[in-house]
């Protein structure tokens, strides 16, 4: 196909009259039949590789993609531009699973988005083989390889899809790997052979940095914020982080909201936008926000805790600055950042023997007997678990992803569950009943809407129906109670629930073991990320060189901007370095403190007026110096 039907696609469909980096590259392998791989750093329009190459050829596009939310945002950007498109994911009933699949086999649809996990379905293989399908495209490729640093067992599935759609090319793309990594995604996928496009990962216009402080997270942060203007997202390691950090930058006069894993969709959903609609400046955030992030002005990502993955640091620093203007990726860390990581690789890959008695505890609490299970689901309480048997929740929840990972168990976290609905009269009761007009209204969207309603519960979405009955969530939901208490039907609402599945009988505890490839291989390669990290932390090249030597870019230059470049450590572009008195009357100061207090005064080294990154600058020369060590 000629280049210039594809330009012809981008102008049409998406407004832009060329193609950037090695957009077109991609495009025109892919649209000759062959696998291909594509390597773009974030905001580098991976989407564009695919939709327009699967826009100009005949038949459907099959998207697989972990996030649910990005799908749903894609669908519904195709859509608005008349292209059809229909995402399936958790939550769906099956009719509507099955009608979302057979309008792809007779609908003239382009896109059908589907999750990793939906790929080992048999309802979705026997009505992909009858799909006429132009590609395969793979988003966040690295999951499918074990030396990825976010491995997904459920992205192998592909290889089924493959074998399903033989005459299908793949293509594979991904903001972060490694050399080991782009070799096993080509293995994994099956590639023909190898096909690789690289875009450089450099990052011209963002300025990285690392600033040790010695007062408080929150305090720095602040500073932070007061010092570069403009959209922000600050990533913290935990929920509760995320959560406390926000309300106090909010009591501070920083507009700032919090998003986890543990939020609802819905409050996703409304912090996303009201962050993407600028009401709010700031974002505190778990790693659980950022992919499918597509706001181009965030001036500042400030990592206030040290990511335990240099593919994952180098991710989230790169949603900032996408309009291409200057923007900062600044990581904070402690006195005690490097000890902190060092605990992690104990908390994440636990000692064998501990894993086994998370198991036999968690077999215990289930009261499920040896040589019992195989198959059988219950609900599973991590807090209630930890709290009975007095595991360490971190420990305990990597252990039970370890077994889950070893085939033992299926555990799912805290999942949101859709609301259930089934009807209990018999439908010929539910004529002339006396019930509110929503209700009643409500009631007739539903008994056209799923099918067998009236012998098993059918999942549905409250939102969805409120728009179709052009009335608020809240009144659906108390037209549903009013049918509930009125025995017109069983409502159940959606909620939280954590449930573990058995996926083997269980068994003795000798005859649980943790596959090299799942347990010594997996630890041994997050050792070697961590030890990256560390270095960022204290090298004393070129920040940005730094990473791009780590992604295989051995001819990388040294960016001119980030703080080695320039020379200061905690100095931001624009601020002024400190005078020789100033950091004179500085280091008195400290010094007196170490007098009175010893090595205690560095558990929260804070001096009355002076910026804590000034306090961290001179402190850091001290330390160089043993200025400390001669008191």
């Amino acid at each position: 196909m000629s280049e210039s039907v594809y330009l012809s696609v981008l102008k049409e469909y998406f407004g832009y009259d060329s193609f950037r980096g090695i957009q077109q590259e991609i495009i025109e392998s892919i649209g000759a039949g062959r696998d291909t791989l594509g390597l773009m750093p974030t905001g580098g329009g991976k989407s564009i590789t695919f939709q327009v190459p699967a826009l100009a050829k005949e038949g459907l596009c099959l998207v697989i993609s972990p996030l649910i939310a990005l799908m749903k945002d894609q669908v519904e950007h195709l859509r608005q531009k008349g292209i059809k498109s229909v995402a399936i994911y958790t939550g769906m009933s099956r009719d509507e699973v099955i009608v979302a699949l057979e309008n792809c086999i007779y609908g003239n649809f382009k896109f059908l988005y589907v999750s990793p996990e939906r790929l080992s379905s048999e309802l979705f293989l026997s009505k992909l083989r009858r799909m006429h399908v132009s590609f395969i495209a793979v988003d966040e490729a690295h999951c499918i390889s074990q030396w990825g640093y976010d491995f997904r067992p459920s992205y192998l599935a592909i290889a089924q899809v493959r074998q399903v759609q033989p005459n299908a090319p793949v293509l594979a793309l991904t903001a972060t790997a490694t050399p080991a990594v782009v070799k096993d995604i080509q293995k994994q996928l099956q590639f023909s052979h190898e096909n690789v496009f690289r875009m450089s990962f450099e990052r011209k216009n963002l300025i990285y940095s690392v600033r040790l402080y010695t007062g408080t997270q929150e305090q720095e942060v602040k500073e932070l914020l007061q010092e570069i203007e403009g959209c922000s997202i600050v990533y913290v390691r935990s929920r509760k982080g995320a959560r406390e950090l926000a309300e106090w930058l909010s009591g501070q006069g920083i507009l700032a909201t919090f998003y986890h894993a543990g939020l609802t969709n819905k409050e996703k959903n409304e912090r996303a936008r009201a962050w993407k609609q600028g009401d709010i400046r700031v974002m505190v955030a778990t790693n659980a926000f950022g992919m499918g992030i597509d706001k181009p002005d965030v001036r500042s990502v400030i990592h206030a805790d040290v990511p335990d993955s240099p593919e994952a640091y180098f991710q989230e620093a790169g949603r900032a600055g996408r309009d291409g203007q200057p923007a900062h990726a600044i990581l904070l860390r402690s006195p005690r950042a490097e000890a902190i990581l060092r605990r992690r690789i104990d908390e994440t890959y636990p000692p064998e023997e501990y894993v086994v008695q998370v198991y036999e505890d968690m077999c215990c609490f289930l009261q499920m007997a040896i040589g019992d299970g195989f198959g059988v689901t219950r609900e599973f309480s991590l807090d209630d678990f930890c709290r009975n048997f007095r595991h360490y929740p971190v420990r305990a929840y990597n252990a039970l992803q370890l077994l889950s990972r070893a085939g033992y168990i299926e555990w799912v976290d805290a999942e949101e569950n859709q609301s259930r609905v089934m009807i209990t009269c018999r439908r010929d009761e539910l004529y002339g009943l006396h019930i509110p007009s929503t209700a009643d209204r409500l009631l007739g969207l539903m008994l056209r809407s799923y099918t067998g309603i009236f012998s098993e519960y059918a999942f549905i979405d409250e939102n969805r129906m409120a728009m179709e009955l052009g009335v608020t969530e809240a009144e659906v939901s108390e037209a549903l109670i009013t049918l509930s208490r009125a025995h017109i039907l069983n409502f159940i609402p959606r909620k939280f629930i954590p449930y573990v599945t058995f996926t083997q009988r269980r068994l003795d505890n000798d005859e649980i073991i943790l596959p090299r490839s799942i347990y010594a291989d997996r630890r041994r390669e997050l050792e070697q990320r961590i030890q990256t990290i560390i270095g960022y932390l204290h090298t004393d090249e070129c920040r940005s060189r730094y990473f791009l030597n780590y992604f295989g870019e051995g001819e990388a230059q040294d960016c001119g901007h980030c703080d080695n470049c320039i020379g200061n450590q905690t100095l931001l572009p624009g601020q002024r370095p400190m005078q020789v008195d100033e950091k004179e009357d500085i280091r008195q100061r400290i010094l007196e403190l170490f007098r009175q207090q010893g090595r205690d005064a560095l558990e929260d080294l804070h001096l009355e007026g002076v910026a804590d990154r000034k306090v961290a600058e001179v402190l850091h020369q001290m330390l160089l110096e043993e200025d400390i060590l001669a008191i």
